[in-house]
């Protein structure tokens, strides 16, 4: 099989599979989500500010816990995900909430396909832009469904943490984007004893390769943050340092875990 050919099945199946063991994981909490807590974090949500009555299109949504944040907050909000599995459970669990809200599962490139309308903000965070192989055909799906002066606010984990070996002992890949990578792994983020053993396909993006393809798109960068934690303890050898906001243990604040950005169509 061409992995790199073949990617967007390889990858539907992995996170199909993972879909069941993180509904049920701690991780994700779906039961304190379904009495009411929010899945966002500070670092988005200084972004967005005050969303109430916006239209949001969220991209690659998994199964819709910020989707449906996003809606509880006053939004009007589509969801995407490749993941058939995982847009079954976000409509599921937004009708346990009670919240009106649309998810749409396809490939994020086949999206104008599937959608003709345009939207105040595109938003999109953690752990998404490394299952696409071309980042400006993505900054091309963000313009094409933001309306002239809309906003896309994004939140990723930084390139500097995927060079890293899963240790985080010795650097293990390219900071730049040098084709696709293939791996297996056991478990998962969300549960690392979870009886999963699948193939994936990722690429790793640098900053400059985020920012251009925005701007080759028409849009306007208007913030530019990195943070030296990550809200997630999704790596190994992490501390929690306060609430939500997680470090690798030995290397302190010494690297960036995250950035993130807010642009405007011109």
């Amino acid at each position: 099989m061409d992995s790199a050919k073949d990617y967007l099945a390889i990858n539907k199946a992995s996170w199909n599979k993972k879909v069941r063991f993180h509904l049920e994981s701690d991780f994700y909490d779906v039961a304190g989500f379904i009495n009411g807590a929010s899945s966002l974090n500070d670092i988005e949500l200084n972004l967005l500010g005050n969303i109430a009555g916006k239209r949001i299109l969220h991209l690659q949504c998994h199964f819709g816990l910020d989707s449906i944040s996003l809606a509880r907050m006053g939004a009007q909000v589509t969801g995407i995900d490749l993941s058939d599995k995982a847009i079954e459970a976000a409509d599921d669990l937004a009708a346990k909430t009670q919240t009106a809200i649309r998810f749409i599962c396809c490939d994020l490139y086949d999206l104008p396909n599937h959608l003709n309308e345009t939207f105040d903000i595109v938003f999109t965070s953690y752990g998404t832009i490394g299952w696409l192989p071309d980042l400006d055909r993505w900054a091309s799906v963000i313009a094409t469904f933001l309306k002239p002066g809309g906003r896309f606010v994004f939140a990723e984990f930084h390139p500097v943490v995927w060079m890293f070996d899963d240790e985080f002992n010795k650097i293990g890949y390219n900071y730049f984007n040098t084709g696709p990578i293939t791996e297996t792994y056991s478990g998962t983020y969300a549960d690392r004893n979870a009886d999963l053993n699948q193939e994936y396909v990722t690429w790793n993006h640098g900053s400059a390769e985020v920012l251009s393809s925005l701007l080759r798109n028409g849009l306007k960068l208007t913030a530019f943050e990195e943070f030296d934690y990550s809200p997630y303890n999704c790596f190994r050898h992490t501390e929690e340092i306060a609430p939500k906001k997680y470090r690798i243990q030995h290397l302190g604040n010494k690297i960036p875990m995250v950035f993130a950005l807010m642009a405007v169509k011109r």
